[in-house]
């Protein structure tokens, strides 16, 4: 936009400061090298020598911002009463954007943003966040430190440079996942003006004016989300929709989830890989209003920074996938995340109808050893805890299930290799192949041979493997009593198991005699004679 005049902007600075511009610092540019809608950046520098970007509110700010969110207020109110085929609250969204903006021309709450954002991202390898000048920090005028650097969408700049621009989107994603689904603390407003490509390759953040809050209960939810998009879960994905706000709860979904199933079967293609928010969007487009969908205020903002961002990853490059990028790290999350709803979800992930699924714990491990900050001696030691412990209880009585079947079914063929072996050195009938028992490996037991082989597999191509860290966990699992009752209970089911089984074929072998079918003993009877 133009810039307003200088007059204004120097006794804006006066007024909020206490003292006249060329007071306060060594040098200002005598124009703004910037404007834009809220106020107009100058360049500086501190009497103490440090570069400095000094950023001017507008004047007459408040008094117009108030008049649209007025005007936008009253048509969204027209159309909440008027127009039944739209759910979502947009009086609420209004007023959430309103409460954003409002806070985008306080300066003062500006700056307490980017301390916070620094705070809890600027520690991140490749992140840089702004110091802000408190000292010459006012409700219209903000100075903060000067970055040098070049926007995102100069990618023939950056790469001159010997910067991958591409890696830098990866880069601005992963802080993204961390500002939405681990502190909820997000950057609402990522366009290319506010994405700097340093001159050492590091990511900076600016204007912090426009930023937002997501509960933990959305946090967590998000999460679940994404991982039953990418499982193809779509029970889950529905109730997912009621958790997050989407639907009621007392919303049927039984016509919900086929649908999803349809539109998201497309969306998805083959795999996670052709995921992206557009494609997902303009599939869903249609059946936000053919369902009771509602839009919740709080997902609008986290909507537009998202799209914002795959916006500027896609210029770059576009085959880039915002959330197949995203994947390993709600991988890593829901595999190391201590939360009870986190904890409960990765339990109805791996388990259904009482059997484990051991392709998902194999999904999950290969996406979460892609994660940039994934540790692998926490993932053990946390999946050791948990399982030992009682919320490890359903996963426990499960695993020892499983573990039943495959040694009663290997059992069961090691038994039966042996009789028909027998039997034929004497010349007796082979007998009838067991029900469960397979030729060869067996459809049975091989997958899930096969399944602990690629995790072993996976586990080992992860960085900070090391099999000498393993011997103590085994050890301690080995002594812990959990344990010692575990393998009692497989035991005792397996001797259950056994001894049903032979009462069953005694039975049916003295029903064949006493029907004069049973002229030679089976082998387990004469075994045992």
């Amino acid at each position: 936009l133009p810039p307003f005049p200088n007059e204004i902007a120097y006794q804006f600075i006066e007024e909020e400061l206490g003292a006249k511009p060329e007071e306060i610092y060594a040098q200002i540019t005598p124009n703004p090298i910037a404007a834009a809608s809220l106020g107009q950046v100058y360049r500086g520098k501190l009497k103490t020598g440090e570069e400095v970007a000094i950023k001017v509110q507008r004047p007459d700010l408040v008094r117009r911002i108030t008049l649209d969110i007025y005007i936008m207020r009253t048509i969204a109110s027209w159309v909440k009463r008027n127009v039944r085929r739209i759910r979502s609250d947009l009086v609420a969204i209004t007023d959430e954007l309103a409460a954003r903006i409002f806070e985008e021309m306080n300066y003062m709450k500006e700056g307490e943003n980017a301390s916070k954002f620094k705070e809890l991202y600027g520690h991140l390898d490749e992140i840089y966040v702004p110091r802000i000048y408190w000292e010459y920090t006012g409700r219209r005028v903000l100075t903060m430190e000067w970055i040098n650097g070049t926007k995102l969408t100069d990618i023939q700049k950056i790469q001159a440079q010997g910067i991958d621009a591409t890696h830098l989107v990866e880069v601005g994603v992963q802080c993204s996942l961390r500002q939405l689904l681990e502190h909820g603390f997000f950057h609402a407003d990522p366009h290319p003006g506010n994405l700097l490509a340093m001159e050492d390759g590091r990511l900076a953040y600016l204007d912090f004016g426009m930023m937002s809050n997501i509960k933990p209960y959305q946090r967590y939810g998000l999460i679940e989300a994404v991982v039953h998009l990418v499982n193809r879960d779509f029970d889950g994905l529905a109730q997912d929709y009621v958790n997050l706000d989407f639907l009621t709860p007392d919303t049927d979904l039984t016509p919900i989830i086929p649908a999803l199933a349809e539109v998201f079967n497309n969306a998805l293609g083959a795999s996670v890989a052709e995921l992206n928010f557009k494609k997902i969007t303009d599939e869903m487009s249609a059946m936000m209003y053919e369902f009771p969908f509602r839009v919740p205020a709080y997902y609008a903002l986290i909507i537009r920074s998202m799209v914002t961002l795959e916006g500027i990853a896609i210029n770059i490059d576009p085959e880039f996938k915002v959330l197949s990028k995203a994947y390993p790290y709600v991988a890593k999350r829901l595999l190391t995340d201590n939360s009870d709803q986190l904890q409960a979800s990765l339990r109805d992930l791996l388990f259904k109808d009482g059997s484990f699924r051991w392709n998902r714990l194999e999904n999950l491990l290969r996406n979460a050893k892609d994660s940039p900050d994934y540790d692998f001696d926490r993932v053990m030691n946390q999946g050791m805890e948990y399982l030992l412990s009682e919320r490890g209880n359903f996963i426990r009585e499960r695993l020892a299930t499983e573990i039943v079947n495959y040694l009663d079914t290997m059992g069961q063929k090691t038994w039966f290799n042996i009789s028909a072996s027998l039997r034929k050195v004497v010349g007796w009938d082979s007998p009838k192949r067991p029900t469960g028992v397979t030729n060869g490996n067996g459809a049975m037991d091989g997958k899930s041979m096969e399944h602990l082989q690629n995790i072993i597999g996976i586990l080992q191509e992860t960085d900070g493997y090391d099999p000498v860290k393993l011997v103590p966990i085994i050890m301690k699992i080995l002594q812990n009593s959990e344990t010692q009752k575990l393998g009692q209970q497989i035991a005792g089911e397996l001797a259950s198991k056994a001894t049903a089984r032979l009462i069953r074929n005694l039975l049916l072998d003295s029903s064949n005699s006493s029907n004069g079918k049973g002229d030679q003993l089976s082998l387990p009877v004469a075994a045992m004679k």
